[in-house]
C-alpha cells in the first residue's frame, strides 16, 4: 500500500509474478500503475507491505537484490552530450561492470535494437523512438533478471512500436517481463497473464483468453450511422425495439456508433438492421469481431475519461 496524504494511491496489492513470464500490468490513468512499479523497483518504499524477488526484499538497501532488476521508465532518461554507446558504458559500470565488458554489451544491445549506426552520436540527436530504444538497452546493459517497462511503446511510430514488440517477446523465458500499457493490442499479442487495477486496487489478474471469456460467449457488432438531423431523438426510439432483440446494445453519441454483443449475432444482423430501417437510421460503416482486452477493460473500470 501507498499513501499520499488523504490519498490512497495503492491499496493491499498482492500479487506473484512466475519467472520468466511477461507480465501485463494495466490500469486507467492515475490508477495506480506507476506507483505500484515503482515500489516494485525499490525506488519507492511502500508504506505497508513490501515486495519480495525471490524471497529477498527489494527494499532494504541490498544493492544485489536491486542489480536484479532492470527499469525503463515512462518518461525517457538519458544524458544528451553523451553518446549512445556512452550511454551504456556508463551506466553498466554504475551496476559494477568493468569498462570494456559494458562496452561489449552495449555493443551488442545497439546491434539488437537496430541502433548500431547511431552509435557514436549523442543521444540529443536522435529521433524519439530511437531514445525510446537506447533506453530500453540501458535497463538491459546489465543482464537484470527482472525486466520492468513503464509504456515502452508510448510515443513511437508503427515501424518502431513493431521493433520493441518483437524485442519484447524474444526477452520471454531468458527474463522476466514486467510492463505497463494503454495498448490493448500490444497487451494482447504480449503478455502471459495480465493484471487491471483501478483506484490502486487489483480487480482482475487473468491470461488474456480467460480475461476476454468473462465479457461473455459470442461476438460484438459495431454499427457506424449516417449522421442526420434529430438523431438522438430516432436514437431513443430505436433503442426499445434493439433490446428487445439483444439486451446488451450501447449508443456512443459522440461517434455515431451502436454496439451489439450476443452469441451468434451474425444472425440477428437482419433484424438489427430492419429496426434501424424503420426508425429512418441508416448504418454507414458494419464491423463485426470477437471479445477484445478493451472490452474487458470498459466494463471492469468504465467509460468515464481520467485525467
Amino acid at each position: 500500500s501507498k499513501h499520499y496524504g488523504a490519498l490512497t494511491a495503492v491499496k493491499d496489492l498482492s500479487l506473484e509474478v512466475y519467472e520468466g513470464e511477461i507480465f501485463g500490468f494495466l490500469g486507467p490513468n492515475g490508477a495506480g500503475k506507476t506507483t505500484s512499479i515503482n515500489m516494485m523497483c525499490g525506488l519507492l518504499q511502500p508504506d505497508s507491505g513490501q515486495v519480495l524477488v525471490h524471497g529477498k526484499p527489494i527494499g532494504n538497501g541490498d544493492a544485489a537484490t536491486r542489480a536484479r532488476v532492470g527499469m525503463c521508465p515512462q518518461n525517457i532518461v538519458l544524458w544528451e552530450r553523451l553518446t549512445c554507446l556512452e550511454q551504456l558504458q556508463f551506466i553498466g559500470e554504475m551496476y559494477g561492470l568493468r569498462a570494456g565488458e559494458a562496452r561489449q554489451r552495449g555493443e551488442r544491445l545497439l546491434a539488437e535494437l537496430d541502433l548500431a549506426e547511431k552509435r557514436a552520436q549523442q543521444a540529443r540527436t536522435l529521433s524519439g523512438g530511437m531514445q525510446r530504444r537506447l533506453n530500453l538497452a540501458m535497463a538491459l546493459v546489465h543482464e537484470p533478471e527482472l525486466l520492468v517497462l513503464d509504456e515502452p511503446e508510448a510515443g513511437l511510430d508503427p515501424q518502431s512500436r513493431v521493433k520493441v514488440r518483437e524485442y519484447i517477446r524474444s526477452q520471454a523465458r531468458k527474463r522476466t517481463v514486467i510492463l505497463t500499457t494503454h495498448n490493448m493490442d500490444e497487451a494482447d499479442r504480449v503478455v502471459d497473464r495480465l493484471a487491471i487495477i483501478d483506484h490502486g486496487e487489483l480487480l482482475v489478474l487473468d491470461t488474456p483468453a480467460s480475461l476476454k471469456q468473462r465479457v461473455g460467449p459470442g461476438d460484438v457488432v459495431e454499427i457506424r450511422l449516417v449522421e442526420q438531423d434529430g438523431m438522438e431523438v430516432l436514437m431513443q426510439r430505436a433503442m426499445g425495439a434493439l433490446r428487445a432483440i439483444q439486451s446488451e446494445v450501447s449508443y456512443e453519441a459522440s461517434t455515431r456508433s451502436l454496439r451489439l454483443h450476443a452469441l451468434h449475432i451474425v444472425a440477428h444482423l437482419p433484424a438489427i438492421l430492419d429496426v434501424l430501417h424503420e426508425h429512418n437510421l441508416a448504418a454507414s460503416e458494419i464491423n463485426v469481431r470477437a471479445n477484445s482486452l478493451e472490452d474487458v477493460f470498459i466494463q471492469l473500470t468504465g467509460r468515464s475519461l481520467r485525467e
